[in-house]
């Protein structure tokens, strides 16, 4: 005869509900084949739907904040982009549901996003991007995001989007405050620190960072900015969630010209950049005394 102990049940184990940062469905996961799981990302061509346009020196691909929004953010978020632009992740978020906020330093830029922001169609019609022109690094842009915030009934920030200059790559204003005019690449990770300690304090617990760099060649020595910016995010207590590696295709300085560019690295002896880094940071909760 079976001991009393042998029939006892064992007791059913409940799962805590999984609790998600964004909207998709796992139950039916299969269908979300659009979205990259990989740490390589292949992009041949940029989107160039509704206002996306790609004659802004400097902008980068539409999929990325898209790729990146969708797997960390919900419908109804704050999203920033740091470097704002010409627009890209604030049409992106308009389109998705998410309340983007831009900083950009230079007033013509800002008025050219804001125009393709503004005609942006989109089926959430309450949820309105704002601007905000001035310096990423300066305290007047922070408090004007946190007024921005409440006045969506927000504290807190969902993601930061940074797709900062590639240093003195390509020369965007004669601004002292433009990361392309930092005199070194010191300097310039200072300023993009600069950047962090104004923005990661909007940035609620445990949400995310997302770095959009590449790196560069000075004097023949390869100069690596994304893995100098990782460094100035991690110092200041971000996690690295995902390092990806992104094929540059269709570079514009490089477009029409790969024999040339090829006789160049065989003379030079150097590789030809053809990759940029998304890095995906993750804010840890500050430590309880």
């Amino acid at each position: 005869m079976a001991s009393s102990a042998a029939l006892a049940i064992s007791p059913v184990k409940v799962r805590k509900p999984r609790k998600t940062v964004n909207d998709l469905d796992l139950k039916e996961w299969k269908q979300y084949d659009d979205i990259f799981t990989d740490s390589l990302w292949m992009i041949n061509e940029r989107d160039r739907s509704g206002t996306h346009a790609g004659d802004y020196h400097g902008n980068f691909v539409p999929q990325i904040p898209y790729q990146v929004m969708t797997r960390f953010t919900k419908r109804g978020d704050a999203v920033l982009d740091s470097y704002l632009g010409s627009g890209t992740t604030l049409i992106e978020a308009k389109k998705m549901g998410r309340y983007g906020i831009g900083i950009e330093l230079q007033d013509s830029v800002a008025k050219m996003a804001k125009e393709r922001i503004d005609e942006t169609a989109t089926v959430y019609q309450k949820i309105k991007p704002k601007i905000i022109l001035g310096d990423s690094g300066d305290l007047k842009s922070q408090m004007q995001v946190r007024t921005h915030l409440h006045s969506i009934g927000k504290e807190k920030l969902q993601m930061i989007i940074a797709h900062p200059p590639y240093h003195d790559i390509i020369k965007f204003s004669d601004d002292e405050n433009d990361l392309s005019n930092a005199s070194d690449s010191e300097n310039f990770s200072e300023m993009f620190g600069d950047m962090l300690d104004n923005t990661l304090p909007l940035l609620e617990d445990n949400r995310y960072l997302v770095v959009v760099i590449g790196d560069k060649y000075t004097g023949g020595e390869w100069i690596p900015l994304g893995f100098n910016l990782m460094q100035e995010a991690m110092t200041r207590g971000m996690k690295l969630k995902s390092l990806i590696v992104k094929n540059m295709a269709g570079n514009r300085a490089k477009r029409n010209c790969e024999n040339l560019w090829r006789y160049r690295a065989l003379y030079g002896g150097f590789y030809i950049f053809k990759h940029e880094y998304v890095m995906i940071f993750q804010k840890k909760p500050a430590k309880k005394r």
